[in-house]
């Protein structure tokens, strides 16, 4: 009798234990799975965003290849699929002047004298003779397409039709003038602007191009220099 007594208390000991160890086990498994489910989470947001990034630095490259065949062009009828043609604004001899290259960028084609850029002070407040190729924030007033100080003209687009809105201001979206097939993808077509540069006998054109990935946030900027083969 007495041990049947003493089995019955071991036995409802045992249960009143159990009850706090297998919630412990219950928490520790939940703050687990918690720190799994975060880290999983992370780890893919962190992927996409370098996906994202890759197709931004891509479009970039596409916008500095589409430019230096824009700049090799030497006819002047519009090119198969392009929706623009590039007419007479060559950069040729005696093309790199206004009203070609100009400080107000027409289609995409800068100039600005050695002064201008001597001049600039990103310090200031507002910026004394941004470069175009900068971003329009803090009155450093870019050329890009989109930014709200920049240029207002209307750019050619697919839906726009042939050879609608070709007399526009600042930066070139792909395949305007060359005719390449314009990205899918991506939240804004990448694009460039060409800059004519002269130092002494030294004629260069810079390229600025920007791209962007599935979200609107993810740009990559490149620059390239370009010497073009004056005739």
């Amino acid at each position: 009798m007495y041990s049947a007594n003493y089995f019955s208390r071991s036995l409802g000991q045992q249960r009143g234990i159990s009850l706090p160890l297998v919630l412990m086990f219950l928490l520790v498994i939940t703050v687990l799975g918690t720190i799994g489910i975060r880290r999983a989470t992370l780890s893919e947001t962190l992927t996409r965003n370098q996906l994202d990034y890759e197709v931004a630095r891509q479009a970039a490259e596409a916008a500095l290849r589409d430019a230096e065949r824009d700049l090799m062009m030497v006819v002047t009828t519009r090119q198969p699929n392009a929706l623009c043609p590039r007419n007479d604004d060559r950069p040729l001899s005696g093309a790199l002047r206004a009203p070609n290259f100009d400080n107000n960028c027409p289609r995409g084609q800068c100039r600005y004298e050695l002064t201008y850029y001597d001049s600039s002070n990103y310090s200031a407040s507002p910026v004394v003779n941004p470069e175009p190729w900068w971003p329009t924030v803090n009155g450093k007033n870019g050329r890009w397409e989109g930014d709200p100080a920049g240029p207002v003209s209307v750019k050619p687009s697919d839906a726009a039709g042939i050879d609608t809105n070709c007399a526009f201001e600042g930066s070139v979206p792909l395949g305007t003038f060359t005719g390449v097939a314009r990205l899918a993808g991506v939240a804004q077509q990448p694009e460039y602007i060409m800059e004519y540069l002269s130092r002494g006998d030294s004629k260069v054109i810079r390229v600025t191009a920007r791209g962007f990935g599935a979200d609107i946030n993810t740009e990559v900027v490149m620059q390239t220099y370009f010497q073009p083969v004056l005739r």
